[in-house]
């Protein structure tokens, strides 16, 4: 599919990854259909697509909501006739022991985390089968191939999200619905307001664990599936590294990133009271890309040393393997 005046709904568009691949698609001239709770940041972001050169729709949208989706679609096709791409981005998170969590924030992370996905794919699939094209983005992450410790209802949700990528691509196969693709992103740590936004009731900060990357890297990897779809795509390099190592040693990848994660995701220095963050309600004010974690460049040494813990941990999984 060419990048030229698509039809494009963007859920969790006030922020991060969803905020990145607005913009991204409003430089490519596209109509933008822009989903989230926060009315104020949609709006702004909706302004920024339009100084671009795109087409912007803003609808106050929870995806947890099934109707609110239905409605989503419904003004996305009343205004374009069409729905191109369809990107389910609206995530949320909790971190904490598994016995600390509040069992309605546990829920409600896998109500927006994967019921707002099937809520989306429930609402665009029609739309592009009748079409006969389109592409289904799901965004999911490393976590949905890797676990982690302290996110339980996070890493649930991504591993969902990847379950029901490859479902529908099945069913699509077998309704010899080829011209409608269904694409999974995993992205590594992206350096979005995500962590700032987590409910957290581990008693200690949540920074983005090194490496970090770039929210646009993410976007440009979305733009580039809408013109070649593919079933899966990892974006960072990390990412790819840890995925590919936990083929072939689970076990030792476990341990490592269990380590990883109580030395650089959950700050030794800085406490934090028991907080909901943005589960049951939507951040203040206008949204942004960037969530100030400095992008790939953050902290070289620490950065450093979780590759080489990573790269070690590599070289005992291929000499396992090969023997």
């Amino acid at each position: 599919m060419r990048i030229q005046d698509l039809a494009v709904v963007i859920t969790g568009a006030s922020s991060g990854i969803g905020r990145a691949t607005a913009l991204a698609f409003a430089d490519r001239g596209c109509a933008v259909v822009l989903a989230a709770r926060g009315a104020d940041a949609l709006a702004a972001v909706a302004r920024e697509c339009e100084s671009r050169g795109g087409r912007a729709t803003a609808v106050p949208t929870d995806v947890g909501d099934a109707e609110s989706v239905r409605e989503l679609a419904r003004v996305a096709v009343e205004r374009h006739g069409r729905i191109d791409v369809w990107v389910n981005n609206a995530a949320v998170t909790v971190f904490g022991a598994f016995e600390d969590i509040p069992l309605e924030d546990f829920r409600r992370v896998l109500d927006v985390n994967v019921m707002g996905y099937v809520h989306g794919a429930r609402a665009a699939l029609p739309v592009m089968r009748e079409q006969g094209r389109g592409v289904l983005v799901n965004v999911s992450s490393i976590v949905g191939a890797v676990t982690q410790p302290y996110a339980h209802a996070y890493t649930m949700s991504k591993f969902a999200v990847r379950a029901l990528g490859g479902s529908l691509r099945q069913e699509l196969r077998l309704a010899h619905g080829r011209g409608v693709a269904v694409c999974t992103v995993l992205p590594a740590t992206m350096d979005t307001p995500l962590f700032q936004h987590s409910a957290n009731y581990t008693g200690r900060e949540v920074v983005a664990m090194p490496p970090v990357y770039a929210p646009e890297r993410v976007a440009r990897a979305i733009v580039r599936l809408v013109r070649f779809p593919r079933r899966e795509v990892v974006v960072g390099p990390m990412g790819r590294g840890l995925i590919l190592q936990s083929k072939f040693a689970p076990g030792l990848v476990e341990r490592l990133m269990a380590g990883q994660v109580d030395r650089a995701h959950l700050s030794r220095r800085t406490a934090a009271p028991p907080a909901s963050g943005t589960l049951h309600r939507p951040a203040a004010g206008r949204g942004s890309v960037v969530g100030g974690w400095h992008g790939a460049r953050r902290t070289a040494v620490r950065r450093a040393a979780s590759a080489a813990a990573l790269l070690a941990g590599a070289a005992v999984a291929t000499r396992r393997w090969w023997r």
